[in-house]
């Protein structure tokens, strides 16, 4: 078994960590910025990114290197550093986890090209085989422990993913953001992931959703995924709460409280893997922590039940709004 199915053998459920986004903006990164560059020019700000996330209780955080690849890092005019970057972020993770005297799972952060798949867009389903093949390798010869693709929303754009992920050595885990109306913005809907691992060259280990809107909204997608498979090891990375705007600011709503009753619905939904996505702090972390420890599994909740016990759905499945537009991607984790 790899080190990700040991330890999910041995304390069942696991905790990952909280947002990077979120967490570097308040350490005083700029908007439009690449994060990425800070795994080289503030080395000790993604160490304390991470540590505290791991004094929190995380059993798994994830690099710094969400846009890692070489279309995002173009934006920045750094597409020719996809190696030195990605490597420096798994050497910052690593740097952290020593210091914790237990052992750390880390996982290599892979989010999407930013760009759209032609015919709607220039990018060919073989120039992103190449661009996550790239990251993937920096990220595996650093030592990463998993390959985890993340904030996915094409079907095209996961399949090239997984095939670039294949024989690498590290199992994969994969996790789409349903944040359309229930569904990715390219129109897949939850349990459509179930079906479309079966097409992957590199099935994943675990799947699930993370980012999207809310976290109720994040929940009811957990369910509709458990529900087409229950065997299948899930992940939840739900938004801290709601976002709302605030002057130039976003403030997500969530409280430690609330998180802690997300991580127990999203147990009992059927979620082996929980985290937070944007929004979620070490603090968040730490009541989600505290929640998983003492918590035992029991029903099963429904949409009902989230909406009550977490706030209402933020994109409702049944007041989808047809468009034919297809904006470009440009999300980041957290």
């Amino acid at each position: 078994m790899s080190k990700l199915e040991e330890h999910l053998a041995e304390k069942g459920i696991l905790l990952a960590d909280g947002a990077t986004g979120t967490t570097l903006f308040d350490m005083g990164l700029q908007s439009g910025d690449a994060p990425e560059l800070w795994n080289v020019d503030e080395p000790d700000k993604i160490r304390a990114m991470h540590k505290g996330f791991l004094d929190a209780g995380a059993d798994i955080i994830l690099t710094n290197t969400f846009g890692g690849n070489k279309h995002r890092l173009k934006l920045s005019n750094d597409a020719h550093r996809v190696r030195e970057l990605n490597a420096a972020g798994v050497d910052r993770a690593r740097e952290a986890a020593a210091e914790t005297g237990r052992e750390v799972l880390i996982g290599g952060s892979v989010g999407p090209t930013g760009e759209l798949f032609q015919p709607l867009g220039a990018l060919t389903y073989e120039e992103a085989v190449e661009a996550f093949s790239e990251q993937m390798e920096a990220l595996v010869e650093a030592g990463v422990d998993v390959l985890w693709v993340e904030t996915m929303s094409a079907a095209e754009e996961m399949k090239a993913a997984s095939e670039a992920a294949k024989d690498k050595g590290v199992p994969l885990i994969l996790t789409a953001s349903f944040d359309t109306a229930g569904r990715t913005m390219m129109g897949l809907p939850p349990k459509g992931l179930n079906d479309l691992r079966a097409e992957f060259s590199c099935t994943p280990v675990a799947i699930g959703s993370n980012c999207g809107v809310g976290a109720s909204d994040l929940l009811a997608a957990i369910l509709e995924i458990t529900e087409a498979d229950p065997e299948a090891i899930v992940v939840a990375k739900g938004n801290c709460g709601i976002p709302q705007i605030s002057g130039k600011d976003l403030i997500y709503s969530g409280t430690p409280d609330l998180m802690a009753d997300y991580a127990r619905l999203a147990v009992d939904a059927g979620a082996r893997i929980i985290g937070g996505c944007c929004g979620t702090s070490a603090s968040h972390l730490a009541a989600m922590r505290g929640a998983l420890d003492s918590h035992e599994k029991t029903d099963r909740p429904s949409v009902e039940d989230v909406i009550e016990r977490i706030g209402p759905l933020v994109s409702p499945p049944n007041k989808a709004a047809e468009s034919g537009e297809s904006p470009r991607r440009n999300r980041r984790r957290g």
